[in-house]
């Protein structure tokens, strides 16, 4: 196969980077009126539409709308079809994110100005999300504890999940990891039909203030149009790797990272950045002799020739600001002292630091979320967490004194608006002051 070479002393490097890294669609979305319709229908006909729905795209036929819903005993019954090495690895993963994320929780805070105005920050968590989970054969139980437990974790009073499950196919690890997870309720519904229940309610799904969670083009969509409405937490794009590696990384594991992103999907991004020249063609040669070997070596080999390459850059430094420029979702630094080049680092999702920090295990089970920013949003974007599912009012409890102070400047600034009223109400409790 045939992957991109970039060299950084190039003239044409940065227009070729510029053309790499351009994921922007500038085609119509051509789903935008199907889901719009799917959301109306949602909204107009409720549980009735979801029934049909379901049925359509689901090819599931239910005799009631309560049967969408799984009960505590068919959970158990589900839960306990799990093989026992897969329950045990559901189990020592979920143990392993609920302990990262419980350190990320923040508290309500509050000081006393020397005027004797109390000011703070109050954090409560939402009341009710939702998580969306792909289902069928190609569900992903990571994903379900990815979202999960976070909100678990910041005191979310209902987590509500949804997934499909197509003709009926119900994946089992993905209903125990819901359960270990700490998810209240499950539905078997999907697409925009079930973004849009979540959105809006339905006589059976009460409504949600967040969704998150990931999904195809349908379910990506409808959580656009229904932004506003309720929360949600990215616009997910196809998944990349970029990696920093010197002369110290092994050849073969490298080329194992870019395939492990790459076997996501044709549209998946993986990119490596290296100092070595030798190392452009041991690499290459890594990624000859490996990728017979992998049971998805077409998509493989699409999404490497299309949107994969290798980037000479003449320093590691030069290497950290390819980098920054690509602002990756997850980021390897295959190099002899990964912490000092760390600090260069200041656009990633996600960091890893060290030959033996496998991307891979952060999908699973390292502990930090593996949901995060992509097509360069790490820029301004971070990985989910539990501040996701928190909120924050502010404090403001003015004293006599604090009062009357504030009032002078706040009637100035006001009147510099031409805001008469807010510098009147203001004005009163100046007056009151005397």
């Amino acid at each position: 196969m045939t992957i991109r070479v970039l060299n950084s002393r190039a003239p044409t490097f940065d227009a070729s980077l510029a053309k790499l890294l351009d994921r922007t669609e500038t085609k119509a979305n051509p789903v935008e009126q199907v889901v719009a319709d799917i959301i109306q229908r949602i909204r107009l006909e409720g549980d009735a539409a979801l029934v049909d729905l379901t049925r359509k795209l689901d090819q599931l036929e239910v005799a009631s709308v309560e049967l969408l819903e799984l009960s505590e005993q068919r959970i158990d019954e589900i839960s306990n079809t799990v093989e026992p090495e897969i329950a045990q690895a559901l189990a020592a993963a979920s143990e392993r994110i609920r302990d990262y994320h419980q350190r990320e929780v923040n508290a309500s805070w509050q000081y006393t100005a020397d005027d004797g105005t109390v000011l703070g920050q109050k954090i409560t968590p939402l009341d009710r999300v939702g998580i969306y989970v792909p289902g069928g054969k190609a569900s992903y139980p990571s994903s379900v504890m990815m979202t999960a437990i976070p909100a678990s974790v910041a005191g979310v009073d209902q987590v509500i999940m949804v997934v499909p499950t197509p003709k009926g196919e119900v994946n089992p690890a993905v209903i125990l990891a819901a359960k270990l997870a700490g998810v209240d309720r499950i539905f078997t519904i999907g697409g925009a039909q079930a973004v849009a229940a979540l959105a809006y309610g339905t006589e059976l799904i009460p409504a949600v203030d967040k969704i998150v969670g990931p999904g195809n083009i349908y379910v990506a969509t409808a959580k656009k149009q229904v932004f506003g409405k309720v929360g949600i937490d990215m616009i997910a794009g196809p998944s990349e790797v970029a990696v920093i590696c010197d002369e110290s990384a092994d050849p073969d594991w490298v080329a194992m990272d870019l395939f492990a992103q790459a076997e996501h999907d044709e549209l998946a991004q993986s990119i490596v950045i290296t100092v070595s020249e030798s190392m452009v063609h041991k690499i290459k040669t890594s990624i000859e002799q490996l990728l017979p070997t992998m049971e998805r070596c077409d998509i493989i080999q699409t999404a490497l020739t299309a949107q994969g390459a290798i980037i000479q850059a003449s320093s590691l430094q030069e290497a950290a600001e390819i980098s920054n420029r690509i602002a990756p979702e997850h980021l390897e630094l295959m190099v002899e002292d990964p912490e000092a080049l760390s600090i260069e680092i200041k656009h990633a999702g996600a960091i890893f630091m060290g030959r033996y920090s496998a991307e891979s295990l952060g999908d699973y089970c390292a502990g930090p979320n593996h949901v995060l920013p992509t097509a360069g949003t790490a820029r301004f974007s971070s990985p989910l967490g539990v501040y996701d599912y928190q909120k924050r009012s502010s404090l403001i409890y003015a004293s006599k004194q604090g009062a009357a102070e504030m009032a002078e400047i706040a009637s100035v600034l006001a009147r510099c608006e031409g805001l008469t009223a807010h510098a009147r109400s203001a004005e009163y409790r100046l007056e009151d002051s005397k």
